[in-house]
């Protein structure tokens, strides 16, 4: 079996929060502005073509165009600097990105999973688009969507869609599973709500063969640097998708089903 070509691994990078001072429960997933624009222009220097998830799911699906060596950025639940500081420093490097938003947790008296921390508004969605987002699902309240029953899981899809689409006017067809956790049950899920592509996390390089219900992506973690992203740039230091689920994971995900069926939904994580 050959090796696949270093020209065809796509880096999706996953942030969440860009700021100082986080609350605990999202730190590890926070980057301080001053790295974010770090790494910004590491992705600008690599000579890659930044492009949404829409035209890569758009190539996956029915091989329309996609540059050689492109790169996405995507952002997970809709945090306070996302509408503000993060898409303008998105904007001023000409850098276009995918928006996946927690309707529950952006949208005041709404119950959600996530903690508490400073959250944009759903009301400034389309803000985002006018800064060149593209805007996605991410769930109403932020379960682990692989644990639901059938009928929770089609509310959380299909809820989170309405309310956006309600706010943007127009269709939303790009979804972000919560934490990455999701199954063939889920992905059959989001294709029948609407969904033409779904992101999951995998800590992978995507790929022109991945699977368009599970976009593999990089999370960023603090303790990511600006090297880590240089050499996600290159196509090296992560394995690539598609590949099967591994024993780990599958184990993991039977064990989360049974704690879900004795304490409930869950957030993801």
């Amino acid at each position: 079996m050959t090796a696949t070509p270093p020209r065809t691994r796509i880096p999706v990078l996953l942030y969440h929060a860009v700021m100082e001072d986080p609350p605990d429960w999202i730190a590890e997933f926070t980057v301080t502005p001053k790295e974010f624009a770090s790494q910004l222009d590491a992705v600008v220097a690599s000579g890659r073509t930044p492009v949404t998830v829409g035209t890569l799911a758009a190539h996956l699906v029915s091989g329309a165009p996609l540059p050689d060596r492109p790169v996405v950025l995507t952002f997970d639940d809709g945090f306070a600097d996302l509408a503000g500081p993060t898409a303008e420093a998105l904007a001023a490097r000409d850098l276009p990105a995918t928006a996946y938003l927690t309707t529950g947790a952006i949208t005041p008296g709404r119950p959600c999973l996530l903690p508490p921390a400073p959250m944009m508004t759903l009301s400034r969605a389309p803000r985002l688009e006018q800064y060149g987002m593209e805007v996605g699902g991410h769930t109403v309240t932020h379960p682990q969507l692989d644990t639901l029953a059938p009928s929770a899981l089609r509310r959380e899809l299909r809820e989170s869609k309405a309310a956006l689409e309600d706010v943007l006017g127009h269709e939303v067809v790009h979804l972000a599973y919560p934490h990455g956790y999701n199954s063939p049950a889920v992905r059959r899920a989001a294709a029948a709500a609407g969904y033409a592509s779904a992101v999951a996390v995998r800590h992978a390089l995507s790929s022109r063969r991945d699977d368009v219900h599970r976009i593999a992506r990089l999370i960023l973690r603090r303790t990511h640097t600006t090297a880590d992203v240089e050499r996600w740039m290159e196509g090296r230091g992560a394995r690539t998708a598609p590949y099967p689920d591994s024993l780990p994971t599958v184990g993991w995900r039977t064990y989360r089903r049974a704690r879900a069926l004795l304490k409930g939904p869950e957030f993801a994580g």
